[in-house]
């Protein structure tokens, strides 16, 4: 089996988040020749495969077989996939069974390598990830097997292949602030207290501010404002209370005490409750490390491309890795047409992954 044998085969599996589908098992027979360690819980499943050749360093491979569900507009079924004009469609193809084809066969057909090759694969990425890569890494630790580099291979590339690798992500900061006023008749509003009205004046303040200025890597921590609401829906009711969600995708430099802080110097003047919390973690790897290096220059080799290094996007399992100090990176296919009808990845994408995987092993 090739790797396009392979990926063709991973993308028949119906595997929607959080049912592999028996993908794992098919990969773990496919690797037979690695050592298994299954961290499963509830209805997620993640397979960790481990070889020893030598005594040097751990590189692992890390992504996930789950998908979204296919949705409607479809050309195709969704789970056959087809090969056309040199682009092979199925659900998955781009978001990333294209990465885990890619190093599974890189990893199958490794015969020497100075140190030790691993997988890390989980069916729950898609949905909460509660019990998928994180849970597994928990579990690596107690076992001293958290590896010392890690490439994950999300789609990552943005208008040809190898234009980009991602050596951070933003972490995710999602609040709930209410501001208590007091309920009264419009037409008396002088015996209110109005929180539309208090905060109205606050929101120039606030709306899109950045809480950091970035740097070479990363955007700034921007405030967006993703709802609010107040009111019955009338108009002769002053609301008693304003509700107002929010998101902070943060690089490095804001935390979540810094949230808290710019929310008090806001909304002090105000009566107020807050929640705040973190999805994810901003991690950042030193784009001078062994693992980025090779990558860079593997790309290179392969794709006769410099790639640029990004942090931009959502979250992903990198973030994971980075929490346990493993110097990661992401690097994988372009990235258009994920999640949506009629997703698709180029045949030759896919071969060139797997001869840059190949080339890391090699250099390694």
């Amino acid at each position: 089996m090739d790797v396009i044998e392979l990926f063709k085969k991973l993308l028949s599996f119906k595997s929607i988040t959080p049912n592999d589908d028996g993908s794992l098992d098919f990969i773990r027979e496919y690797l037979k020749d690695f050592k298994a360690i299954w961290i499963n819980k509830e209805d997620v499943k993640n397979l960790f495969l481990y070889k020893k050749f030598g005594d040097g360093e751990h590189l692992c491979f890390g992504g996930h077989v789950d998908v979204v569900p296919p949705g409607v507009g479809w050309e195709s079924d969704p789970f056959v996939p087809i090969e056309k004009d040199g682009k092979i469609y199925a659900r998955g193809a781009q978001d990333m069974k294209s990465g885990v084809a890619a190093f599974v066969q890189a990893v199958k057909e490794t015969k020497k390598f100075n140190g030790t090759l691993s997988l890390l694969l989980t069916s729950d990425e898609e949905g909460e990830a509660k019990y998928g890569t994180l849970l597994a890494l928990k579990k690596l630790k107690e076992l001293e097997l958290i590896p010392d580099f890690a490439i994950v291979a999300e789609p990552t590339c943005e208008e040809v292949f190898g234009d980009a690798i991602k050596i951070g992500r933003r972490g995710s900061i999602n609040g709930v602030i209410e501001v208590i006023g007091k309920q009264g008749h419009a037409a008396y509003p002088e015996k209110a207290v109005n929180p539309i009205h208090a905060v109205a004046k606050i929101l120039p303040n606030i709306a899109g501010t950045n809480l950091d200025d970035g740097d070479d890597f990363f955007a700034p921590s921007k405030f967006v404002i993703t709802d609010i609401r107040a009111g019955m829906e009338v108009t002769n009711v002053t609301p008693g209370k304003l509700k107002m969600m929010f998101n902070v995708r943060n690089s490095t430099k804001t935390t979540l005490k810094d949230v808290e802080e710019f929310m008090y110097k806001n909304f002090d003047k105000t009566n107020y409750t807050l929640k705040l919390s973190q999805s994810a973690k901003p991690f950042m790897t030193d784009p001078d490390s062994k693992i980025v290096k090779l990558l860079d220059s593997s790309i290179q080799k392969i794709c006769s491309i410099k790639p640029k290094y990004s942090t931009a996007g959502g979250t992903s399992d990198a973030r994971f890795f980075g929490e346990f100090g493993v110097k990661t990176v992401e690097f994988g296919v372009v990235n258009d047409t994920i999640h949506a009808p009629n997703e698709r990845c180029g045949k030759e994408e896919v071969i060139k992954l797997y001869e840059v995987f190949k080339e890391i092993l090699r250099c390694f």
